[in-house]
């Protein structure tokens, strides 16, 4: 088997399944009970956030989520419950996952001014999510690496920005496909376990000090308040784990697509979408003449698995195609490779034989 669709998932790192087993047979107890199990339990809990918060080389509070969905939706409507009182715009991009997308469109009904961003329409993204924001402006969310694609919105030069034009607009990052391979910059930053060998169903969010969030979900008051319910210690402890064993060089990537970059330029039609200066392990093409679900079972009949965009999607074309101004024929032709440091430029080069064989044998 050819895993190529780590931007979807990855496979979890023995350090994460160790630590997981280890903390339910030795470590079980609820962090909030007050003898022995409860106080070890929420030792590991503290020291799991203390290893995000440095990865992340933030200070700043660590919450526990069931994972990046829940973690958007804490930040986006936390924050516009909070400053709600100071104005009702707020602004985002149309490339964004749809625990981002969604909940906008949720404020939208409620009355908020959701500017949404299209990157066919601005050259510089960066600038034009500053420039959209007024005093009127509360909130601003953008993913920090697009998950279709891999296009990087420079998270310090829009946190700068915005906090110059206006100091009281919060900035939300979602951080997803960026934690452990940039800088991330943001008043709350979205992360999950899951896309850095860690298990589903663990995420977290990072809150600075000065950022003012009401709870969305209401319960017996753990992780002050802002996210009831017992923290998954297990989970946290593998999370950490994850975090520890994850790579701070992450040069393979740039390699695997460079070589999988030459072996398509000696290909007809194909298209490279992602950009050139997108993240590393992220490489987005599309066969022209080939619809992507043919392609992607003809690759999964050897072995080779890969994705035609977000895995949210299910099948369906992403938000990305239309933001970024791509053609029907190359919105329905995309293939999205992603890489994880366990690949390697063999599997590459497999990929490259078989994508070779399908275009032969399927393209119009």
């Amino acid at each position: 088997m050819i895993y190529l669709d780590n931007a979807a998932t990855t496979k979890p790192c023995s350090e994460a399944a160790e630590a997981a087993v280890k903390c339910a047979s030795r470590c079980f107890g609820n962090p909030s009970s007050l003898h022995h199990m409860g106080v070890e339990a929420e030792k590991t809990i503290t020291c799991a956030k203390k290893t995000l918060l440095n990865r992340l080389g933030k200070d700043g509070e660590i919450f526990f989520t069931s994972g990046a969905t829940e973690s958007n939706n804490m930040a986006i409507f936390g924050i516009a419950e909070a400053l709600k009182r100071r104005g009702n715009r707020i602004v985002t991009t149309a490339i964004e996952h749809p625990s981002v997308s969604e909940p906008m469109k949720k404020l939208s009904e409620r009355g908020f001014e959701v500017i949404s961003l299209k990157p066919k329409d601005h050259a510089d993204l960066e600038r034009a999510i500053i420039d959209a924001v007024d005093e009127k402006t509360i909130l601003t969310s953008f993913m920090a690496v697009n998950n279709e694609i891999g296009f990087i919105i420079d998270t310090k030069k829009v946190y700068d920005g915005v906090k110059r034009k206006n100091p009281f607009c919060a900035v939300h990052v979602d951080g997803v496909q960026g934690f452990c391979k940039l800088p991330l910059h943001g008043d709350t930053i979205s992360l999950s376990g899951h896309k850095i060998h860690c298990f589903k169903g663990i995420g977290a969010l990072y809150k600075n000090k000065d950022t003012r969030l009401l709870p969305i979900s209401f319960g017996g008051g753990q992780q002050g308040g802002l996210r009831s319910g017992t923290e998954p210690v297990e989970l946290a402890a593998a999370f950490e784990a994850a975090v520890k064993a994850y790579p701070k060089n992450v040069t393979v990537f740039s390699a695997l697509r460079h070589r999988l970059t030459e072996h398509l330029e000696r290909l007809n039609r194909i298209i490279i979408n992602s950009p050139e200066n997108g993240i590393d392990n992220i490489l987005n093409f599309s066969v022209l003449g080939v619809r992507s679900e043919i392609m992607l079972h003809f690759l999964e009949e050897k072995g080779i698995y890969v994705s035609s965009g977000s895995a949210c999607s299910k099948g369906k074309i992403g938000s990305a195609p239309d933001a970024f101004g791509f053609s029907a024929e190359r919105a329905d032709s995309a293939v999205r490779v992603s890489f994880c440091g366990n690949n390697t430029e063999k599997e590459v080069d497999t990929l490259a034989e078989a994508l070779e064989e399908g275009i032969k044998r399927f393209r119009r």
